[in-house]
C-alpha cells in the first residue's frame, strides 16, 4: 500500500509529490530552490524542460512506496500519459525548505 502524502518526513519532499500529484506548476516551482539542478537516469537534465516534458504536459503522478529514515530517497510508482507507470527512485537535496537537487531513475 502506497504511504499518504502526509507520511512522507520532509515538508519539501511532502511539497514536492504534493504538486506533482495535483499538477500544480507554480507550487512546484516554490519548492524548488533557484539554480536546482536535477537528473534522470545518471544524465543531468534542464529542470524547467524535463519537468514540463516529463511531469506537468504528460499528467504525471507519484505513488510513494517507501522512504529513507531522513526522508531525502523515495521509491515511488511513477506514473505519466507518455511512459505509463514505472518503479523509480528518486533523491532529494534540500537546504532549509527548498529543493537545490533532485535525481530520478527506475529503481
Amino acid at each position: 500500500m502506497p504511504l499518504t502524502v502526509d507520511q512522507l518526513i520532509d515538508p519539501a519532499v511532502r511539497a514536492f509529490v504534493t504538486a506533482v500529484n495535483a499538477g500544480d506548476r507554480e507550487g512546484f516551482q516554490a519548492v524548488l530552490a533557484p539554480g536546482v539542478t536535477m537528473s534522470d537516469d545518471g544524465s543531468d537534465r534542464d529542470p524547467a524542460e524535463w519537468t514540463e516534458r516529463e511531469v506537468f504536459a504528460p499528467h504525471a503522478r507519484m505513488a510513494v512506496e517507501s522512504q529513507s529514515e531522513d526522508g531525502l530517497s523515495l521509491v515511488a510508482r511513477y506514473r505519466n500519459d507518455t511512459w505509463g507507470e514505472m518503479r523509480t527512485a528518486w533523491r532529494f537535496t534540500v537546504s532549509g525548505d527548498a529543493i537545490t537537487r533532485f535525481e530520478t531513475g527506475q529503481a
